[in-house]
Protein backbone atom coordinates (compact mmCIF):
# COMPACT_ATOMS: atom_id res chain seq x y z
CA UNK A 1 0.00 0.00 0.00
CA UNK A 2 1.45 3.19 -0.98
CA UNK A 3 1.55 5.97 2.16
CA UNK A 4 1.51 9.36 1.76
CA UNK A 5 2.88 11.73 4.43
CA UNK A 6 0.80 15.09 4.29
CA UNK A 7 1.06 16.51 8.30
CA UNK A 8 4.19 18.58 7.66
CA UNK A 9 2.61 21.14 9.86
CA UNK A 10 2.60 18.61 12.71
CA UNK A 11 6.63 17.43 12.09
CA UNK A 12 8.63 16.78 9.38
CA UNK A 13 11.57 14.12 8.46
CA UNK A 14 14.54 14.90 9.29
CA UNK A 15 16.55 15.32 6.61
CA UNK A 16 19.73 12.70 6.00
CA UNK A 17 22.21 15.83 5.65
CA UNK A 18 21.07 16.79 9.78
CA UNK A 19 21.31 12.93 10.97
CA UNK A 20 24.65 12.78 9.20
CA UNK A 21 25.24 15.96 11.32
CA UNK A 22 24.16 14.72 14.45
CA UNK A 23 25.71 11.86 14.44
CA UNK A 24 29.20 13.03 14.04
CA UNK A 25 28.96 15.46 16.51
CA UNK A 26 27.58 12.77 19.21
CA UNK A 27 30.70 11.07 17.75
CA UNK A 28 33.21 13.69 18.03
CA UNK A 29 32.30 17.22 19.15
CA UNK A 30 30.70 15.54 22.49
CA UNK A 31 32.86 18.24 24.62
CA UNK A 32 30.93 20.58 26.92
CA UNK A 33 30.71 24.06 25.49
CA UNK A 34 31.21 25.71 28.82
CA UNK A 35 34.68 23.70 29.34
CA UNK A 36 37.91 25.48 28.67
CA UNK A 37 40.33 23.25 27.02
CA UNK A 38 40.28 22.00 23.66
CA UNK A 39 37.20 19.43 23.31
CA UNK A 40 34.94 22.49 25.01
CA UNK A 41 36.79 24.89 22.47
CA UNK A 42 35.54 22.48 19.59
CA UNK A 43 31.72 22.09 20.87
CA UNK A 44 31.68 25.89 21.58
CA UNK A 45 32.44 26.54 18.01
CA UNK A 46 29.80 24.09 17.14
CA UNK A 47 27.62 25.94 18.91
CA UNK A 48 28.44 29.38 17.70
CA UNK A 49 28.11 28.04 13.77
CA UNK A 50 24.76 26.94 14.82
CA UNK A 51 23.46 30.26 16.78
CA UNK A 52 24.85 31.93 13.45
CA UNK A 53 23.26 29.79 11.04
CA UNK A 54 19.72 30.44 12.99
CA UNK A 55 19.92 33.55 13.49
CA UNK A 56 20.28 34.31 9.56
CA UNK A 57 17.47 32.33 8.26
CA UNK A 58 15.24 35.13 10.88
CA UNK A 59 17.47 37.76 10.12
CA UNK A 60 18.63 38.30 12.84
CA UNK A 61 22.07 39.10 14.70
CA UNK A 62 23.68 35.86 16.79
CA UNK A 63 23.41 37.34 19.94
CA UNK A 64 19.86 37.55 19.95
CA UNK A 65 19.34 34.04 20.09
CA UNK A 66 18.87 31.76 22.72
CA UNK A 67 18.50 28.31 22.05
CA UNK A 68 15.53 26.65 24.01
CA UNK A 69 14.44 22.44 24.10
CA UNK A 70 11.65 23.69 21.32
CA UNK A 71 8.80 25.95 20.76
CA UNK A 72 6.65 26.00 23.82
CA UNK A 73 9.99 26.56 25.90
CA UNK A 74 10.27 29.39 23.56
CA UNK A 75 6.67 31.00 24.12
CA UNK A 76 6.47 30.09 27.82
CA UNK A 77 10.28 31.97 28.21
CA UNK A 78 9.07 34.75 25.70
CA UNK A 79 5.44 35.22 27.44
CA UNK A 80 5.91 34.63 31.18
CA UNK A 81 9.44 35.80 31.53
CA UNK A 82 8.67 39.40 30.02
CA UNK A 83 5.98 39.17 32.41
CA UNK A 84 7.63 38.92 35.36
CA UNK A 85 10.69 41.14 34.48
CA UNK A 86 7.86 44.42 33.50
CA UNK A 87 5.16 43.59 36.29
CA UNK A 88 6.21 46.27 37.95
CA UNK A 89 4.95 48.15 34.68
CA UNK A 90 1.96 46.77 34.42
CA UNK A 91 0.06 43.66 34.39
CA UNK A 92 -2.07 43.56 31.47
CA UNK A 93 -1.15 41.13 28.43
CA UNK A 94 -2.76 40.97 25.00
CA UNK A 95 -3.09 37.57 23.07
CA UNK A 96 -5.41 36.47 20.32
CA UNK A 97 -7.99 33.77 20.57
CA UNK A 98 -6.33 31.36 18.24
CA UNK A 99 -2.79 30.85 19.51
CA UNK A 100 -1.22 27.37 19.84
CA UNK A 101 -1.59 25.92 23.58
CA UNK A 102 1.83 27.19 24.66
CA UNK A 103 0.76 30.36 24.20
CA UNK A 104 -2.76 29.80 25.56
CA UNK A 105 -2.02 28.24 28.57
CA UNK A 106 1.15 30.62 29.60
CA UNK A 107 -1.53 33.11 29.43
CA UNK A 108 -3.71 31.20 31.86
CA UNK A 109 -1.32 30.33 33.83
CA UNK A 110 -0.41 34.40 34.23
CA UNK A 111 -4.00 35.41 34.67
CA UNK A 112 -4.46 32.74 37.82
CA UNK A 113 -1.23 35.00 39.00
CA UNK A 114 -2.65 38.28 38.85
CA UNK A 115 -2.50 39.48 35.88
CA UNK A 116 -4.88 40.68 33.41
CA UNK A 117 -5.38 39.22 29.92
CA UNK A 118 -7.40 40.78 27.05
CA UNK A 119 -8.17 37.99 24.48
CA UNK A 120 -8.62 39.35 20.87
CA UNK A 121 -10.95 37.84 18.44
CA UNK A 122 -10.17 37.06 14.72
CA UNK A 123 -12.99 37.15 11.89
CA UNK A 124 -14.05 34.26 9.58
CA UNK A 125 -10.60 34.00 8.17
CA UNK A 126 -9.11 33.68 11.26
CA UNK A 127 -6.82 36.58 10.93
CA UNK A 128 -7.10 39.74 14.04
CA UNK A 129 -8.44 43.20 13.64
CA UNK A 130 -5.80 46.06 14.05
CA UNK A 131 -8.28 48.50 14.82
CA UNK A 132 -9.23 46.42 17.68
CA UNK A 133 -6.18 45.94 19.04
CA UNK A 134 -5.49 49.75 19.15
CA UNK A 135 -8.65 49.45 21.27
CA UNK A 136 -7.53 46.89 23.46
CA UNK A 137 -4.08 48.66 24.35
CA UNK A 138 -4.32 50.18 28.08
CA UNK A 139 -1.51 51.89 29.88
CA UNK A 140 -0.47 49.21 31.61
CA UNK A 141 -0.54 46.75 28.63
CA UNK A 142 3.29 45.15 28.82
CA UNK A 143 2.96 42.34 26.43
CA UNK A 144 1.20 41.49 23.13
CA UNK A 145 1.58 37.87 21.79
CA UNK A 146 0.44 37.35 18.16
CA UNK A 147 1.62 34.40 16.10
CA UNK A 148 2.55 34.64 12.72
CA UNK A 149 0.75 31.74 11.58
CA UNK A 150 -2.20 29.13 12.72
CA UNK A 151 -1.23 25.82 13.16
CA UNK A 152 -4.67 24.64 12.50
CA UNK A 153 -6.01 26.67 9.24
CA UNK A 154 -2.45 28.50 8.01
CA UNK A 155 -3.85 31.83 8.22
CA UNK A 156 -0.83 35.01 8.61
CA UNK A 157 -1.41 37.42 10.81
CA UNK A 158 -0.55 41.24 9.99
CA UNK A 159 2.71 41.35 12.05
CA UNK A 160 4.14 43.88 11.01
CA UNK A 161 1.41 46.42 11.55
CA UNK A 162 0.72 44.95 14.71
CA UNK A 163 4.34 45.51 15.55
CA UNK A 164 4.62 48.78 14.49
CA UNK A 165 1.73 50.07 16.80
CA UNK A 166 3.43 47.84 19.90
CA UNK A 167 6.52 49.56 19.61
CA UNK A 168 5.04 52.74 19.16
CA UNK A 169 2.95 52.33 22.71
CA UNK A 170 6.54 50.57 24.18
CA UNK A 171 5.15 47.43 24.37
CA UNK A 172 6.85 44.39 24.22
CA UNK A 173 5.39 42.17 21.12
CA UNK A 174 5.72 38.55 21.12
CA UNK A 175 5.32 36.20 17.70
CA UNK A 176 4.72 32.39 17.94
CA UNK A 177 6.48 31.67 14.43
CA UNK A 178 6.77 27.72 15.21
CA UNK A 179 4.64 27.07 12.14
CA UNK A 180 6.36 29.68 9.60
CA UNK A 181 10.23 29.65 10.27
CA UNK A 182 11.50 27.54 7.60
CA UNK A 183 8.37 27.26 5.44
CA UNK A 184 8.60 30.64 3.85
CA UNK A 185 10.58 33.81 4.60
CA UNK A 186 10.76 34.96 8.21
CA UNK A 187 12.47 38.64 8.96
CA UNK A 188 12.81 39.67 12.50
CA UNK A 189 13.29 43.20 11.61
CA UNK A 190 10.35 43.50 9.25
CA UNK A 191 8.07 42.31 11.14
CA UNK A 192 8.87 44.61 13.70
CA UNK A 193 9.18 42.08 16.63
CA UNK A 194 10.96 41.75 20.35
CA UNK A 195 10.60 37.81 20.75
CA UNK A 196 10.40 35.34 18.27
CA UNK A 197 9.90 31.60 18.58
CA UNK A 198 11.04 28.45 16.02
CA UNK A 199 11.15 24.76 16.58
CA UNK A 200 13.71 22.93 14.18
CA UNK A 201 11.36 20.05 13.88
CA UNK A 202 8.88 21.94 11.86
CA UNK A 203 11.95 22.78 9.24
CA UNK A 204 13.37 19.04 8.78
CA UNK A 205 15.41 19.47 12.15
CA UNK A 206 15.41 17.21 15.01
CA UNK A 207 12.73 17.15 17.69
CA UNK A 208 13.87 18.78 21.06
CA UNK A 209 15.10 21.53 19.74
CA UNK A 210 14.17 25.12 19.50
CA UNK A 211 15.09 28.92 19.90
CA UNK A 212 13.70 32.29 21.10
CA UNK A 213 14.72 35.53 19.37
CA UNK A 214 15.06 37.94 21.57
CA UNK A 215 15.81 41.42 20.45
CA UNK A 216 19.13 43.13 21.52
CA UNK A 217 18.73 45.47 25.00
CA UNK A 218 15.05 43.13 25.58
CA UNK A 219 14.87 42.28 29.07
CA UNK A 220 13.53 38.45 30.52
CA UNK A 221 13.08 36.88 33.56
CA UNK A 222 14.44 33.38 32.90
CA UNK A 223 12.51 30.27 34.16
CA UNK A 224 15.99 27.95 34.28
CA UNK A 225 18.31 28.38 36.77
CA UNK A 226 22.04 27.21 36.70
CA UNK A 227 25.00 27.66 35.53
CA UNK A 228 24.14 30.70 33.62
CA UNK A 229 24.71 29.14 29.97
CA UNK A 230 22.76 31.12 26.76
CA UNK A 231 23.64 34.19 28.64
CA UNK A 232 21.60 33.79 31.65
CA UNK A 233 18.77 32.85 29.85
CA UNK A 234 18.63 29.19 29.57
CA UNK A 235 20.68 27.65 31.96
CA UNK A 236 21.79 24.05 31.87
CA UNK A 237 24.19 22.21 29.19
CA UNK A 238 23.88 22.65 25.80
CA UNK A 239 22.02 19.87 23.62
CA UNK A 240 24.41 20.23 21.50
CA UNK A 241 23.87 17.46 18.71
CA UNK A 242 20.15 19.03 18.69
CA UNK A 243 21.59 22.71 18.77
CA UNK A 244 24.30 21.78 15.21
CA UNK A 245 20.65 19.99 13.58
CA UNK A 246 18.92 23.10 14.13
CA UNK A 247 21.63 24.97 12.46
CA UNK A 248 22.07 22.94 9.66
CA UNK A 249 18.38 22.58 9.06
CA UNK A 250 18.04 26.72 9.33
CA UNK A 251 20.74 26.70 6.48
CA UNK A 252 19.10 24.21 4.71
CA UNK A 253 15.77 25.62 4.87
CA UNK A 254 17.52 29.66 3.86
CA UNK A 255 19.52 27.82 1.07
CA UNK A 256 16.51 26.07 -0.31
CA UNK A 257 13.87 28.53 0.08
CA UNK A 258 12.64 29.61 -3.33
CA UNK A 259 12.36 26.35 -4.79
CA UNK A 260 10.65 24.85 -2.01
CA UNK A 261 8.38 27.77 -1.56
CA UNK A 262 7.36 27.68 -5.28
CA UNK A 263 6.59 23.75 -4.91
CA UNK A 264 4.79 23.88 -1.88
CA UNK A 265 2.80 26.60 -3.09
CA UNK A 266 1.60 25.35 -6.71
CA UNK A 267 0.63 21.64 -5.24
CA UNK A 268 -1.00 23.31 -2.18
CA UNK A 269 -3.14 25.37 -4.93
CA UNK A 270 -3.27 21.73 -7.47
CA UNK A 271 -4.67 20.31 -3.99
CA UNK A 272 -7.29 22.79 -2.97
CA UNK A 273 -9.02 23.52 -6.45
CA UNK A 274 -8.84 19.69 -7.14
CA UNK A 275 -11.39 19.36 -3.66
CA UNK A 276 -13.07 22.23 -3.89
CA UNK A 277 -14.21 21.47 -7.30
CA UNK A 278 -14.73 17.49 -7.12
CA UNK A 279 -15.85 17.25 -3.70
CA UNK A 280 -19.42 18.71 -2.95
CA UNK A 281 -19.77 20.63 0.48
CA UNK A 282 -16.21 21.11 1.02
CA UNK A 283 -15.05 24.68 2.32
CA UNK A 284 -11.47 25.72 2.51
CA UNK A 285 -10.88 27.04 6.19
CA UNK A 286 -8.66 29.83 7.32
CA UNK A 287 -7.11 33.16 4.47
CA UNK A 288 -7.49 31.90 0.94
CA UNK A 289 -4.54 33.34 0.36
CA UNK A 290 -2.73 34.70 2.87
CA UNK A 291 -1.81 31.72 4.14
CA UNK A 292 1.11 29.21 4.77
CA UNK A 293 2.84 27.97 1.51
CA UNK A 294 1.77 24.28 1.45
CA UNK A 295 -1.00 24.32 4.11
CA UNK A 296 -4.42 23.24 2.74
CA UNK A 297 -7.38 22.42 5.53
CA UNK A 298 -11.26 22.54 5.15
CA UNK A 299 -14.35 21.60 6.55
CA UNK A 300 -17.16 19.23 4.83
CA UNK A 301 -20.30 19.18 5.54
CA UNK A 302 -22.21 15.77 7.45
CA UNK A 303 -18.49 14.17 8.05
CA UNK A 304 -17.29 12.87 11.64
CA UNK A 305 -13.75 14.03 11.43
CA UNK A 306 -12.53 11.51 13.72
CA UNK A 307 -13.75 8.61 11.28
CA UNK A 308 -12.39 10.73 8.60
CA UNK A 309 -9.25 10.52 9.45
CA UNK A 310 -9.31 7.03 10.39
CA UNK A 311 -10.32 6.01 7.36
CA UNK A 312 -7.58 7.95 5.66
CA UNK A 313 -5.15 6.34 7.81
CA UNK A 314 -6.09 2.73 6.97
CA UNK A 315 -5.62 4.06 3.27
CA UNK A 316 -1.85 5.11 4.24
CA UNK A 317 -2.57 8.76 4.32
CA UNK A 318 -1.62 10.39 6.91
CA UNK A 319 -3.01 13.43 7.66
CA UNK A 320 -4.49 15.33 10.63
CA UNK A 321 -7.67 17.17 11.70
CA UNK A 322 -8.25 20.84 13.86
CA UNK A 323 -9.79 19.28 16.93
CA UNK A 324 -8.74 17.51 19.75
CA UNK A 325 -9.33 14.26 21.94
CA UNK A 326 -9.70 15.45 25.50
CA UNK A 327 -10.03 12.67 28.36
CA UNK A 328 -13.45 11.37 27.13
CA UNK A 329 -15.16 14.23 25.23
CA UNK A 330 -14.49 15.10 21.87
CA UNK A 331 -13.53 19.19 21.81
CA UNK A 332 -14.34 20.75 18.78
CA UNK A 333 -11.30 23.36 17.65
CA UNK A 334 -11.02 26.45 19.57
CA UNK A 335 -9.57 28.09 16.70
CA UNK A 336 -12.91 27.03 14.31
CA UNK A 337 -14.71 28.15 17.03
CA UNK A 338 -13.23 31.71 17.35
CA UNK A 339 -14.12 32.17 13.85
CA UNK A 340 -17.28 31.75 14.47
CA UNK A 341 -18.17 28.45 12.79
CA UNK A 342 -20.94 25.89 13.62
CA UNK A 343 -20.22 23.28 16.07
CA UNK A 344 -21.50 20.12 13.72
CA UNK A 345 -18.86 21.57 10.87
CA UNK A 346 -15.81 21.96 13.13
CA UNK A 347 -15.82 18.12 14.14
CA UNK A 348 -15.26 17.41 10.38
CA UNK A 349 -11.77 19.56 9.82
CA UNK A 350 -9.41 18.56 7.61
CA UNK A 351 -5.55 19.96 7.84
CA UNK A 352 -3.57 18.45 4.68
CA UNK A 353 0.20 20.55 5.15
CA UNK A 354 2.70 19.33 2.30
CA UNK A 355 6.35 19.13 2.59
CA UNK A 356 9.08 19.85 -0.05
CA UNK A 357 9.23 16.23 -1.15
CA UNK A 358 5.02 15.62 -2.22
CA UNK A 359 4.93 15.68 -5.81
CA UNK A 360 1.25 15.91 -7.93
CA UNK A 361 1.48 12.70 -8.00
CA UNK A 362 0.58 11.84 -4.73
CA UNK A 363 -1.94 14.70 -4.74
CA UNK A 364 -3.61 12.87 -7.40
CA UNK A 365 -3.20 9.40 -5.28
CA UNK A 366 -5.08 10.98 -2.44
CA UNK A 367 -8.19 12.30 -4.60
CA UNK A 368 -8.46 8.84 -6.02
CA UNK A 369 -9.30 7.65 -2.55
CA UNK A 370 -10.42 11.02 -0.22
CA UNK A 371 -13.97 11.72 -2.64
CA UNK A 372 -15.18 8.26 -1.94
CA UNK A 373 -14.39 8.36 1.94
CA UNK A 374 -16.52 11.47 2.14
CA UNK A 375 -19.36 10.04 0.24
CA UNK A 376 -19.44 6.69 2.67
CA UNK A 377 -19.39 9.18 5.30
CA UNK A 378 -22.22 11.26 4.59
CA UNK A 379 -23.96 7.84 3.58
CA UNK A 380 -23.68 6.62 7.23
CA UNK A 381 -24.82 10.10 8.58
CA UNK A 382 -27.96 10.60 6.47
CA UNK A 383 -28.83 6.69 7.92
CA UNK A 384 -28.03 8.52 11.38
Amino acid sequence: MQQLYMDHSATTPVAPEVIALMTEVMKYGWGNPSSQHFYGNEARQILNRARKQTAELIGANDNEITFTSGGTEADNLAIIGTALALQSRGRHLIMSAIEHHAVLHAFHYLEKNGFEVTVLPVDAFAQVNVEQLKQAIRKDTILISVMHANNEVGSLQPLAEIGEIARGAGIVFHSDAVQSVGRMPVNVRDLKVDLLSLSAHKFYGPKGIGALYVRKGMNLTPLMLGGGQEKGMRSGTENLPGIAGLGLAAQMAREEMPVRLERMQQLAEYLILRIVKEIPRSYITGHPRQRIPGHASFVFGSVDGTALLTFLDEKGIAASGAAACSHDSFQASHVLKAMGMKEELAHSALRLSLGKDNTREEVDHLMEILPGIIEQQRLLWSLQ
